[in-house]
C-alpha cells in the first residue's frame, strides 16, 4: 500500500471549503473528473456514490467515490475510491479552521494495487500518479474555494448572492 497526505492552507473560510467538498455535483469545475451519476443526489452522506470520469476524453478512464463518512462537526470526509486497473484509493479528509478566513485541509491517500501482474502494470502506468494526483487535487481545490471568495468580495452588487460555490465557479 502506498500513503500520500497532502496538507496545505486555503485562504478561504472553512465553511466554503466544505461546502465545494460535499457538494459532489460540482467537483467537475475544479477536480480532474466528469460527472456522470451520483446515488441519491444531493450533498454528500455516508453510502452516496459517484460515478465519474478522469483523464483526457479519448480514454475515458472510469472512477467511482462512495462516502464512507461525512462528520460536518468534525469537518471531515471519508471515501472509498475505485480507479482502472483495479487500483483502490481509502481518502480520509480533514479541515480544520486557522481563522476566519483560512482553513487548512489535510489529503490523506492510501492506495492499494491488485496483485501480481494487475499491480505491476498499475504501479508503472500510475506510479508518479499516486502522489501527484492527490496534490494536484488539494491545489484544484485550494484554488476553487479562494477563487469563490475573491468572487464573493467583488461582487458588492450582490449578482453572486444565493447561489452556491460549484454555481459560482461554473459562472466565472
Amino acid at each position: 500500500m502506498t500513503s500520500v497526505c497532502p496538507t496545505d492552507v486555503v485562504e478561504a473560510p472553512l465553511d466554503v471549503v466544505w461546502r465545494l467538498l460535499t457538494e459532489p455535483a460540482g467537483w467537475g469545475g475544479f477536480f480532474d473528473v466528469r460527472i456522470g451519476h451520483i446515488d441519491p443526489p444531493g450533498p454528500a452522506r455516508v453510502g452516496q456514490r459517484v460515478v465519474a470520469e478522469s483523464g483526457p476524453r479519448l480514454f475515458h478512464f472510469k472512477v467511482s467515490f462512495e462516502f464512507t463518512l461525512v462528520d460536518a462537526e468534525r469537518r471531515r470526509l471519508g471515501l472509498q475510491v475505485r480507479l482502472p486497473f483495479g487500483v483502490t484509493v481509502t481518502e480520509d479528509l480533514h479541515c480544520a479552521a486557522i481563522s476566519e478566513g483560512r482553513c487548512r485541509v489535510t489529503y490523506g491517500c492510501d492506495f492499494g494495487l491488485p496483485g501480481g501482474w494487475r499491480g505491476w502494470i498499475a504501479r508503472l502506468f500510475l506510479g508518479r500518479e499516486m502522489e501527484a494526483g492527490p496534490i494536484d487535487s488539494l491545489a484544484r481545490l485550494r484554488a476553487a474555494a479562494e477563487r469563490t471568495v475573491s468572487l464573493a468580495d467583488h461582487s458588492s452588487d450582490g449578482c453572486k448572492a444565493g447561489i452556491s460555490a460549484s454555481q459560482a465557479l461554473r459562472s466565472h
